[in-house]
């Protein structure tokens, strides 16, 4: 890739600085006439950029957010999945650990008698939700506080993971 040369007067950065001041301007005061407008009734159909006051104002997430992982329930009680191992197979991560049990329904073949999930390791890609032939595992709890003192507070087990936000913050 061949660059053109810059000129004299964008090497010296003082033009270049004053166009970057001039935008910033430029925004920052049409965002003040529209919201000055707004306090007499007026151009209410335009918009005008609002700062949110985070942790105090949380904004609304997308649905389609991928937030903390979560296992669907059956109607007892019991996780849904059924130890199929794709979730743990297709995680790029390797962040999920299942080990597989019987289930005392007969209509049902297995079941997870563990399932956990390391947070520390989860780059939140989405492919275990994807793969997930059951439906037994979805990213839509809006939980994004993942933060923790330690490795340990980071694994979820899966009484954790069937009823999220259940387990003390310390």
């Amino acid at each position: 890739m061949n660059r053109s040369e810059l000129t004299f007067i964008e090497r010296l950065y003082i033009f270049e600085a004053l166009k970057g001041i001039l935008l910033t301007s430029r925004h920052f005061f049409w965002n003040l006439f529209l919201h000055t407008t707004h306090l007499f009734g007026l151009l209410k159909n335009k918009s005008a950029a609002v700062t949110v006051q985070y942790p105090d104002e949380i904004r609304p997430y997308a649905p389609r957010l991928r937030t903390r992982h979560h296992l669907v329930p059956r109607a007892d009680g019991s996780p849904r999945c059924v130890a199929c191992m794709l979730c743990e197979t297709v995680c790029p991560a390797k962040c999920i650990y299942i080990i597989a049990g019987e289930h005392p329904d007969p209509n049902v073949e297995k079941v997870a008698k563990r399932f956990d999930l390391d947070l520390g390791k989860c780059v939140y890609c989405g492919f275990c939700v994807e793969v997930c032939p059951e439906d037994a595992i979805r990213m839509d709890t809006q939980i994004m506080n993942i933060a923790a003192y330690s490795r340990e507070e980071m694994l979820l087990d899966i009484n954790e993971l069937l009823r999220p936000g259940s387990r003390k913050q310390s």
